[in-house]
């Protein structure tokens, strides 16, 4: 791995994310890095996503590589247009042009349906109906092991007719969530 007195052409030294991008250039691993800025359109940005923007973005310029601006806009009910638009300025405000990699995650919800549904034949993932606080209950702590939700061993048809039914609305919102195993 290159040291810290290495430079990037400059005077300044590399510090260790551009080293990474550097070793994995010369070794062949990554032509060119790909990075993304993920906001969630919830409310405007501060001055810690500025730096995030400046990280993801300046990082790809200098490396000829490409930044993704992907929205994480997986809450609606706490998302506006206006952020996203305010967003987009803030980032061009900054000098930076994501061109044509702008992405909402919204976009690809039938697709992380489709895996899920996967996950579960896979006997990977359950519905679980215990209640946030019970969740972190079950988990355990750093002195003492976690234990397994009772709804665990439901079996794959059970688990996807359950979630089949919490895509079609018929449960209460956060009543049950499906969980990796």
């Amino acid at each position: 791995m290159s040291t810290s007195t290495e430079t990037s052409g400059g005077d300044r030294p590399l510090d260790f994310i551009r080293q990474i991008v550097d070793q994995d250039q010369k070794s062949g691993k990554h032509s060119v890095p790909v990075t993304r800025f993920p906001p969630e359109p919830n409310g405007f940005l501060h001055i810690g996503h500025a730096k995030s923007i400046c990280l993801n973005f300046g990082i790809s310029n200098e490396y000829r590589g490409r930044c993704h601006l992907r929205f994480d806009d997986t809450n609606p009910s706490k998302e506006e247009v206006e952020y996203v638009e305010s967003i987009k300025a803030d980032v061009q405000w900054l000098g930076f042009d994501w061109q044509d990699h702008l992405y909402f995650a919204s976009d690809y919800f039938d697709k992380l349906y489709d895996y899920a549904e996967q996950l579960i034949h896979r006997g990977k993932a359950y519905v679980c109906d215990l209640s946030a606080d019970e969740i972190r209950n079950y988990r355990g702590t750093l002195t003492e092991p976690g234990k397994d939700s009772p709804y665990r061993g439901r079996s794959v048809e059970e688990n996807l007719e359950l979630f089949r039914k919490m895509r079609d609305g018929a449960y209460a919102e956060g009543s049950r969530v499906l969980r990796a195993k």
